[in-house]
C-alpha cells in the first residue's frame, strides 16, 4: 500500500463483468477530475495467442489437461508485483495490451492475439488494475499487500457461465461446445488462484438472479439487471453508513451486519454512492503526503 500513490484493483474471472465495473469507476474518475493509470490484467499474460496454444497442447502431452489464463505459472505475475511495487514508491511504471480481436487490432496497429509493445504511464493519481490476478497470493508473491481498495466482482457462477457463453459466441464466434470445453479446462485453477481472491477484497458485488438459470449452457438469453439482485458484502463495515445507503438505494435491505442487497439495476447508483468517497478518501490521503 502507499498512501502517496494508491493503487484500486478490481478481480473479477472471464465473464463476470469486470469491464463494465470499470466503466462506473472512469465516471467517477472523470466527475471528480481524478487521472488514472489504466492495467488491463491481459496485458501480464505470459505467451501471447500462439505460444499459449503450444505451451497448452505441451501440458497436455506431459499429462496436464487444465493448463489455461488462469494459472498463476501462465501470467508474468511477478513483473506484475514489480509494477505494482514501483508505482507505490515512485508513481510509475509500465504496461501493455493484449490485442483479443480485429477491431482493436486495427486501432492498436497490432495483430489479434498479441501485445502491444511495453509503454510507461502518463502522470496520474492513482493507479487502476482490472483482470484476474490483481490479489494474487503465493508462496512466491502478494499482489494483495500492495493494493489500497479492492473489489471483487463476483456473479453467482451460473450467471458467470452464462455471461461468458454470450460474450464468446458474440465477439469470438466460439461455438457454445467450445466455450464448455473452456469452462471446464479452467476450473481447477478457477478454484486455487481465483477464488481465494475474493476473501481479500475490501468489497465484493456479486449479482444473483432472481431466474431459472438451472442450465446456464442453454440459457437464450443474459438475465438482466431487472432479473437479478445484488449482494455487497464489505470486509470491514465500520464507517460504512448503511441507514444513508439503504434510504438512497430504494428497495434495498441488510442481509447480514456486513451485507447489504440492493435491486440489480441500481448497481450503478450503489457504486457510485459507495466507491466515490473511498476513492476520495485516497485521493485527499495522497494530497495530504
Amino acid at each position: 500500500m502507499s498512501a502517496k500513490h494508491p493503487i484500486i484493483t478490481i478481480i473479477g474471472s472471464s465473464g463476470a463483468g469486470t469491464t463494465s465495473v470499470k466503466r462506473i469507476f472512469e465516471q467517477i474518475f472523470r466527475r471528480e477530475k481524478i487521472t488514472a493509470a489504466f492495467i488491463e490484467g491481459d496485458a501480464f499474460h505470459r505467451y501471447d495467442r500462439a505460444a499459449m496454444k503450444a505451451k497448452v497442447a505441451e501440458e497436455e502431452k506431459a499429462g496436464n489437461p487444465n493448463f489455461t489464463h488462469f494459472h498463476a505459472d501462465a501470467n508474468e505475475l511477478e513483473t506484475l508485483e514489480s509494477v505494482f511495487e514501483e508505482y507505490g514508491r515512485r508513481g510509475s511504471g509500465k504496461t501493455r495490451t493484449y490485442v483479443h480481436d480485429e477491431e482493436e487490432a486495427r486501432q492498436l496497429d497490432t495483430p489479434p492475439g498479441q501485445f502491444t509493445p511495453w509503454r510507461e504511464f502518463e502522470p496520474s493519481d492513482l493507479l487502476f488494475y482490472e483482470g484476474l490476478h490483481g490479489c494474487v497470493v503465493t508462496d512466491k508473491l502478494d499482489l494483495c499487500r500492495h493494493a489500497d481498495l479492492k473489489i471483487g466482482v463476483v456473479p453467482v457462477i451460473n450467471l458467470e457461465w452464462i455471461q461468458k457463453i454470450h460474450r464468446d459466441r458474440a465477439t469470438r464466434n466460439y461455438s457454445t461446445e467450445a466455450v464448455i470445453d473452456v469452462i471446464l479446462r479452467r476450473m481447477p485453477d478457477y478454484v486455487r488462484y481465483i477464488v481465494p481472491q475474493f476473501a481479500l477484497t475490501n468489497i465484493n458485488f456479486q449479482r444473483v438472479p432472481i431466474v431459472d438459470t438451472s442450465n446456464p449452457f442453454i440459457a437464450r438469453w443474459i438475465p438482466t439487471p431487472d432479473e437479478s439482485m445484488l449482494v455487497i458484502r464489505f470486509a470491514n463495515p465500520r464507517g460504512i453508513d448503511f441507514p444513508y445507503l439503504l434510504s438512497m438505494i430504494h428497495d434495498s435491505f441488510m442481509s447480514r451486519p456486513n451485507s447489504i442487497v440492493v435491486p440489480g439495476n441500481k448497481l450503478d447508483l450503489a457504486m457510485q454512492l459507495i466507491l466515490t468517497p473511498l476513492i476520495l478518501q485516497l485521493i485527499e490521503r495522497k494530497r495530504r503526503m
